[in-house]
Order: C-alpha cells, then structure tokens, then sequence
C-alpha cells in the first residue's frame, strides 16, 4: 500500500507557508475587473481552492462582505486553518480538508460569486485541473470571477531544465529517511555545484543562474512546493485557456494590476501590434512573449459584460483607495520589461500627499481629483492605479461595507496578534477599510496588542511587549547583534515603538487595522 497515496505526489511532510495574495481578495479583482473594462461579480459568496495555512480565507472570512468557503486537502493546514477561525468568533465561515473530488460531491455548497485558487493549477494532475473546471462549471455564478495563478511559458522554459535536475537528485541520490528539507538543500547545492563548474546549459542560461541563486535565500518549505511535487506543468496562456472552455469561462483581465499598464511592459512599436491584433488568446500570448512571462494571475468570467465608457467611470469614480506606504518612501522609479520607467515626482507627490491627507482616510477617485485640480483625470488615474500595481496603494470596500465588517477584523486581528507572541508566522491583519490583508510586522503586531491593552505610549507598548516575550528566544537585534539584556531590549522597543506610532500607526488607522 503507498501510504502517500492520498496526497497524490504533493508535497505534505512540510507545511506551506503562511503568506497572504493580495490577488485572492475580492476588493482587488473587483477593481481589475473594471480597469479593464468589465461588470464585477456581486459578492456574496467566496470559495477558496487549496488554502494553504488559510491565511487568507480567514482574512476574506472577516474583511469581506463574502461568506467564505475554502478547502485544502492537507488535513494538518485546515486543521491550523480552522484553529484560527474558532479563535476569532468567525462562525460563519467553512473551512474544509475535502479534496476537490470530495468538494465536488458535496450537495450543500451554494452559488458562488469568486472562486479564487492561488498557485494550485500548476502542481496537480491532469485529473485534479478537470476537477477544478468542473467546480467552475457547477459552483460559479454568472457574472462570477474565476482567479487562477498558474506558472506559465515562455518564461519557464529555461527553467524546465533545472526544476528536472534537482527532482531527480533528490530521488536518486537522497535517502527517503532524510526527509523533504534535506533533499532540497542538498538538490540546490548539486546544482549550484553544476553551475559553478561552468556547465553549458548555465552558461547559456545566466537568468537560471540567478534563479538558482534567489533560491538559496528562499524559505525551504517554499522551495519543496514550488520545485518538488511530482506534478508540475508551466502552461501557455492559450493551453490554459482551453482547459477552461468547457466551464464557459472567457478571459477577462490580469489580477497583476501592473499588468494593466501598458507603458511599463511593452514598447510602442509592441503595443501598436497588439491594437492590431483581434484574437484575445493570440494578443495575451503576444504580450506573454514580449515580456517572457513566467507567471500568470488570471481573471476569468462566466459571462462577461463589457462595461460602456460612462458605467466604467462612474465606478471607478466611487472606488475609494488607500495609500499603504508613506510618501516619501515610494521609488520613483519602476524596473519592468521594457526597462526602468520613472514616474513623474510633480504629480506622484501631490497624489500621494492627497491620499495620506486626513490621517491616511482611504478616498475615492473622484474626491482625489477635486483634491488635484492642478492634473488632469487621466493623470490621476494613472498614477493612482500605478501605485496598486506597485503595492503601495489598494482599492478599498464601500464604507457600508467597512463598517458591516469592522467588528470581524478586530476579533480576527485580536487572534493573531496573540499569536505574535509565539510566532512570527503571520505577518497579515485584515483591513475592514480594504478588505483585504495588510503586511505587520511581529513587534508591530505586539505594539498593537499592546495598545488594545490600553497602553498608551510607545514606552509602556516596549515594556508589555518585553512582558510577553522575555522568556522567550525571540530577541530583539540591532546593528547585527541580538539584544540580551532586558534594559536593552526595552531601550530599543521603545525606539522602534516611536517609530511606529510616527509612520506606520497612521496607516493601519487609516485601514480600520488600528
């Protein structure tokens, strides 16, 4: 008897990671949806395929208007999963260990609006992806959104070669006994040795040498499910979009919203030839070229409808929006495919000082452009929708929905931030503001559990924090050194807890997080 069977190749002796995809919140599709021109779908209900450690069904459970439902067959994650929802107070959410074949026998599953699977289609079988479409074809609604992230070609096709070669050293020459971690590193440092040794097919493929060089620095648990399941299939947009005929899904836009902006990825000459261009599956297979795409997040719709110019503005006028990042700290420069692009410091200043106005209140497009006579519509549009692409702006929910919300996020937000003082796995709080989750750091967290406890100053935060975790490993560091003593963990708690009352608290109060 294989007594892996049940997982079918994918890797389960080490846990995902608890990262959170802002491209699986609803909020985020809903705005893509429009930039590109297209109807959202209502949001009432969410399933989530393959969770991972459930991250962000929990964040969708309590952020969103949704109610959620999520699945992942690793009995251990949901289990992890399910332990957070019930700390929160979030009953109404379903978190479950089905399979996809089991979630597609289930007779109590509702109509779904998003059905949302983030890095699941590339790594399982043939079988499993006719299971996936055949929950599209019975579970999403008309009008409702498909997310799909998905490895993709031509970008990967240098990387075939590599992913081969350290899959089969860690079969062959690893003992079954040593365990996941193990075979990966010793599968990157037999590679990495080939690559030192000037083998040929390195020297041809330098951006492989720096793939395998980022791969040293990544987290093992990631590597073992990004390179080691024995299904794994990068896939041409025009395949892919074949898969999804038979659920009469059709492409609708990129969930990359740096996608969207056509001056940052291709030239004029490339853009010019894809206007010319009628077939949609032959144009995104174009740009998948002109820019050697090895990652798609993808939008598809069951029925889509093509929103009329005025409908379009009119929504995007009503979409409010956040700036996540202070202004000053936001490059003024993006690297893309078609090379560095700087942006234009005398209209991103001014639009992001407009966004950060009023202790960092999210704002809609249409109070940011009377906020900015000086500019254009089309110049603030641009530059708002640049700075999502860029993550350091999100689209926010209407405030009724904020404020229906609200209470959730707290409760969820409550939850994890005690787990802070064990873990530094989770690093995300669910905004009501946004519905989406937030990137806080584990001593922020704290600060904030700190503050909910009613400390008022950074330095009564630093020593509640020092409370909490003096007698655990977690130590502070400074100028490459661990903190031992309580005095200078304290000391520098403090310091880093003034910092963040002055530039990043006002943020998260203005996500509804704090």
């Amino acid at each position: 008897m294989d007594l892996s069977s049940w997982s079918e190749g994918y890797v389960t002796e080490v846990g995902y990671t608890h990262g959170y995809y802002r491209e699986l919140a609803p909020a985020l599709q809903r705005f893509a949806l429009i930039s590109a021109g297209y109807a959202p779908p209502r949001q009432k209900n969410y399933l989530e395929l393959g969770f991972g450690q459930g991250l962000a069904a929990c964040i969708h459970a309590a952020a969103t208007p949704c109610r959620v439902w999520a699945t992942d067959f690793n009995p251990t994650q949901a289990f992890n999963a399910q332990d957070l929802l019930e700390a929160a107070g979030l009953d109404d959410a379903v978190l479950l260990d089905d399979s996809f074949a089991e979630l597609l026998a289930r007779k109590d599953l509702p109509e779904f609006d998003h059905i949302g699977a983030h890095g699941i289609w590339t790594w399982v079988s043939n079988d499993n992806r006719r299971l996936i479409v055949n929950i599209f074809d019975r579970f999403l609604g008309i009008g409702g959104a498909a997310y799909l992230s998905y490895n993709t070609l031509p970008g990967w096709g240098s990387g075939v070669p590599l992913r081969h070669l350290m899959c089969l050293h860690a079969e062959l020459s690893g003992a079954p006994a040593q365990g996941i971690a193990r075979k990966v590193e010793e599968a990157i440092g037999f590679a990495t040795k080939l690559s030192d040794m000037k083998a040929g097919y390195f020297t041809l493929h330098p951006e492989v040498v720096e793939r395998l060089k980022g791969m040293e620095k990544l987290e093992r648990n990631y590597v073992a499910h990004e390179y080691f399941n024995r299904n794994w299939e990068p896939m041409h947009f025009a395949d892919f979009a074949a898969w999804l005929t038979p659920a009469r899904l059709d492409y609708a836009a990129s969930a990359y919203i740096l996608d969207h902006a056509e001056e940052i990825n291709l030239s004029a000459d490339a853009q010019a030839m894809l206007r010319e261009t009628g077939n949609e599956i032959l144009r995104e297979t174009m740009r998948d070229f002109f820019v050697n795409r090895y990652f798609r997040r993808d939008i598809f719709q069951r029925g889509r409808r093509r929103l009329t110019p005025v409908e379009q503005s009119e929504m995007l006028d009503r979409t409010r929006f956040g700036l996540q990042t202070v202004p000053k700290n936001v490059p003024m420069q993006i690297t893309g495919p078609v090379g560095d692009v700087g942006l234009q410091k005398q209209i991103y200043m001014p639009v992001m000082e407009a966004m950060a106005a009023d202790s960092f209140r999210l704002k809609t497009l249409a109070e940011l452009r009377r906020m900015l006579p000086q500019f254009s519509a089309a110049q603030v549009w641009q530059a708002v929708r640049i700075l999502v692409g860029m993550g350091h702006a999100f689209p926010g929910q209407d405030v009724e929905i904020a404020d229906q919300v609200r209470a959730r996020c707290r409760k969820l937000n409550r939850a994890l931030c005690e787990r802070a003082q064990h873990s530094a796995d989770f690093l995300f709080l669910a905004s009501p503001e946004a519905g989406t989750g937030l990137m806080v750091q584990r001593v922020e967290q704290l600060y904030l559990a700190a503050r909910e406890d009613g400390h008022k100053t950074p330095a009564d935060w630093a020593k509640a924090v020092w409370a909490k975790i003096e007698r655990q490993p977690f130590r502070i560091r400074k100028d490459d050194r661990t903190l031992e003593t309580a005095e200078e963990n304290i000391a520098e708690l403090t310091r880093l807890g003034i910092e963040f009352a002055e530039r990043r608290l006002p943020i998260l109060q203005g996500f509804g997080i704090a």
